[in-house]
């Protein structure tokens, strides 16, 4: 076969026009491209950053041959020197294209830098500018298969039309609307009935297997007052891989003896996961029974602590309660999920909603039977989408209150967390977003817990009755990704940074959204007291909404050094 027979067979043609490029749209990708190589809220290497180049590129290379066509249609469509010859449009677009992948290239350069700068505010080592230059490998790769796929599509919608034309004689318009229809009806349930459920489906295949795995180092706890041991309602081998580390963790009665001075009660640590019995109303049940028989209403704490999605702890958040009240507290925790915090809240937010609530509810209507001079301190913990499964069971923060909760401590709530919102929405006047201050702090505190001092300068008193306090980090994504960073500035990108957001992040519309959004696949991985890791600065929350009576500043620096001389027990697994 010939060179020109090739060149005419009908798939070598389709084959080409995925490959051509508008130089219009290339202008603009190139824009896009470049615009999200400026600084975010955490630092990203080349592999990252390629990534969210490249789905950049793509969307500036579709708005700027929409926009193309509809300027040349509408503005210089019938204009008398309009189209140039072709030697001046060949120029046009060898010029083009050439600024713009030199501008690319460029652009890398300052762009390494500025990650450096990043990495240098959260204190890691930054990229090197020569290997920062992978960068535009792999948004060429990315970019081309988002165009090819949507080219694809467009295809498809062509080729819907013809066949409408040719079988109803329909108007070209007409076919085209009915196509492009089909078309993204089709799409769209593709995407959320086949793809995003088989995706859920394949995940939970995953991860269910771990499920059913133990850390090494982990065994049995023999202690009555833990669930999973010998005495428990809830058996060892049903707890799932977070609720064994959990309960067969944690400090006890002799170790809390010898950092405190003072004889020690030993711990409860109550927790049913999803294979201990068939429904949530029977794992409530059975979750109750443990509170029952543990003794855990006759504590001096009782913390509900709502879990991440695989059913995770912070064993900072719980070690440290622990060693402050010298193990008279009950910490209680259930599993709803086999899957990562990101895939669930990306996936069935509202299950986690609903599993906080059902907690909570039954937990505290036991709890208000009791005498009120019977009755522990009811505290409630959530971090990450545990913060957010906490949130669901209050329609009000006034609730909180009058559900009889002493302390709540909710720690890195993410930007969909129904109470967090309207807090922040509500805020005092003059209070900046990062750090916003609601009825002049008489109930709910704001931290951005980058240091002790400054969680204690906001829990400074007065602050009576019930204490409810956020940490969030300037540099959390959790905390600031929403989709309205698509097309709307936020308040916190407006305002002065906080004390760990570099000053040269600025917002772009489309462009902050993926940069924040890709932010969030290493918030935990970056040192503590940066991004989505708050280290034992928990430990200062507690201080802060939960300190036992007469407790001093030199009781937290003690706990502290103790909670630092104990090897960690686990990272985050959200």
């Amino acid at each position: 076969m010939s060179a020109q027979t090739r060149k005419r067979h009908p798939l070598y043609v389709w084959a080409w026009s995925l490959v051509r490029l508008d130089f219009v749209g290339v202008a603009f990708g190139a824009l896009f491209f470049c615009l999200s190589l400026t600084p975010s809220l955490l630092p990203r290497d080349w592999l990252f950053q390629g990534l969210i180049g490249g789905l950049n590129a793509a969307i500036g290379y579709g708005i700027g041959v929409f926009s193309w066509r509809m300027f040349r249609r509408f503005v210089i469509g019938r204009r008398r020197w309009w189209p140039p010859s072709k030697r001046v449009q060949y120029a046009m677009k060898t010029v083009t294209v050439v600024l713009a992948v030199g501008a690319c290239v460029l652009m890398l350069i300052p762009a390494a830098g500025w990650q450096r700068q990043v990495s240098a505010v959260v204190g890691i080592e930054g990229p090197t500018t020569l290997g920062y230059l992978r960068t535009l490998i792999i948004a060429a790769l990315v970019g081309a298969a988002c165009v090819g796929t949507t080219r694809v599509l467009i295809d498809l919608i062509k080729l819907m039309a013809r066949y409408l034309i040719r079988r109803w004689r329909l108007n070209d318009e007409v076919a085209l609307f009915i196509g492009t229809a089909i078309v993204v009806v089709l799409a769209i349930t593709l995407i959320n009935g086949v793809l995003v459920r088989g995706f859920l489906a394949g995940a939970n295949r995953v991860f269910q297997p771990q499920n059913f795995t133990t850390r090494p180092g982990i065994v049995q706890p023999l202690a009555p007052e833990r669930s999973g041991s010998p005495m428990s309602f809830a058996p060892w081998d049903t707890l799932g891989y977070q609720g064994r580390n959990f309960v067969a963790t944690g400090p006890d009665a002799e170790e809390l003896t010898r950092i405190n001075g003072r004889p020690a009660k030993e711990p409860i640590r109550a927790y049913v996961g999803l294979q201990t019995a068939d429904t949530d109303e029977q794992r409530m049940a059975v979750l109750l029974s443990e509170l029952e028989r543990t003794g855990a209403f006759d504590r001096k704490l009782l913390v509900i602590i709502p879990t991440t999605g695989t059913g995770w702890i912070n064993p900072v958040a719980a070690r440290s309660l622990e060693m402050m009240y010298n193990g008279d507290t009950a910490l209680v925790g259930s599993q709803y999920s086999y899957l990562p915090s990101w895939i669930s809240f990306l996936g069935d937010q509202e299950k986690s909603m609903q599993s906080g609530r059902m907690m909570i509810d039954a937990i505290h209507e036991r709890w208000a039977k009791l005498p009120p001079d019977k009755r522990p301190k009811l505290v409630l913990y959530g971090e990450s989408l545990g913060s957010m499964a906490g949130q669901g069971a209050f329609a009000w923060l006034p609730d909180i209150s009058e559900m009889g909760f002493s302390s709540v401590l909710w720690v890195g709530p993410p930007n969909a967390s129904p109470l967090w919102r309207a807090i922040t929405a509500r805020r005092d006047p003059g209070t900046p977003e990062v750090r916003p201050r609601y009825d002049n702090g008489r109930t709910v505190r704001f931290s951005e817990a980058t240091d002790a001092d400054e969680i204690e300068a906001a829990a400074a008193p007065p602050w009576e009755g019930t204490r409810v306090m956020f940490l969030q980090h300037p540099s959390d994504p959790v905390v600031w990704w929403s989709p309205d960073l698509l097309f709307t500035r936020p308040d916190w990108l407006k305002e002065p940074p906080g004390r760990d957001r570099t000053a040269t992040m600025r917002w772009y519309p489309i462009i902050t959204f993926w940069q924040v959004a890709v932010d969030m696949t290493n918030a935990s991985s970056v040192p503590a007291g940066h991004g989505h890791n708050y280290g034992d600065y928990i430990l200062d929350g507690w201080v802060a909404v939960a300190p036992p009576d007469g407790w001093t500043r030199e009781d937290t620096e003690r706990i502290r050094i103790a909670m630092q001389k104990t090897e960690s027990e686990d990272g985050p697994e959200y």
